[in-house]
């Protein structure tokens, strides 16, 4: 029997126009889709109407499936000699624990294919009219993830203040801890601050304030996964160009 092939599928922050033409080809084509829960319905909208859509959706403190059985279950489907497109919101590579399922298929012999996406950060920041560079404000970006084991340890010193901007994922429900570490690590509580809730989604809200007032911006507001949280200065722009934007969404 012939061995399947594993495709690492980005599929961007969710508006399916911002899909890759190669990854738009393969969810078309696909018998076998396994999907995140951030991937828009839109997207798997694309799939082929007998496809195999397995939702293992990693929520923090829920996972439908542990990470080795998703490993696991995407090398079965190609050994039975499936090409399996294993669908994830963003870029596969960037906090989407990519690398680790393509390590698992390798090592079972499986072909791996990567295709990038959108990563999240580019597409929310774009659709907020947020440029994570800018000549006058930042020349230096870094992204960290906001909820990974450890937090207080790590060494953010040096990734925000003048001249840089930090996107940080998955930060909504440790964005307390996120500006203590910040303003501890000698970044002034007015840094300038956005959070973007459903960024490149009909329902995205951008939310600017300053880095101390971080956690009650994220309270007051009920901002819900996914968001991201853009520290620098950025994020000092006005929203009214937005509003264009989201008149001619509607009128679509």
């Amino acid at each position: 029997m012939t061995t399947g092939t594993v495709f690492l599928v980005g599929a961007g922050p969710g508006d399916p126009d911002l899909l890759t033409l190669r990854a738009a080809r393969l969810i078309g084509r696909a018998a076998i889709i396994v999907h995140d829960g951030l991937v828009e319905p839109a997207v798997l909208a694309l799939a082929r109407a007998d496809a195999l859509l397995i939702d293992v959706a990693k929520r923090r403190a829920h996972h439908t499936l542990p990470q080795d059985e998703i490993n696991t279950l995407l090398v079965r489907h190609a050994r039975g000699g499936h090409d399996v497109v294993r669908l994830k919101g963003g870029d596969p590579f960037i906090f989407g624990r990519g690398g680790e399922e393509a390590e698992a298929c390798r090592a079972a012999g499986i072909a791996v294919e990567v295709v990038p996406g959108v990563s999240s950060a580019l597409g929310a920041a774009a659709a907020a009219q947020i440029p994570l560079t800018h000549r006058d404000h930042a020349s230096i970006v870094s992204f960290v993830a906001g909820q990974c084991k450890g937090l207080a340890e790590q060494d953010w010193a040096g990734l925000a203040g003048t001249g840089r901007t930090l996107v940080i994922f998955m930060g909504v429900k440790t964005a307390p801890q996120i500006a203590e570490k910040l303003m501890a690590d000698g970044l002034a509580p007015d840094t300038a601050v956005a959070v973007i809730e459903n960024g490149a989604r009909p329902e995205m809200r951008v939310l600017r304030g300053c880095l101390a007032g971080l956690p009650d911006l994220v309270a007051r507001e009920g901002v819900v996964s996914p968001a991201l949280i853009v520290i620098g200065a950025v994020t000092g722009g006005s929203d009214a160009a937005l509003l264009p934007v989201a008149l001619g969404a509607a009128a679509a």
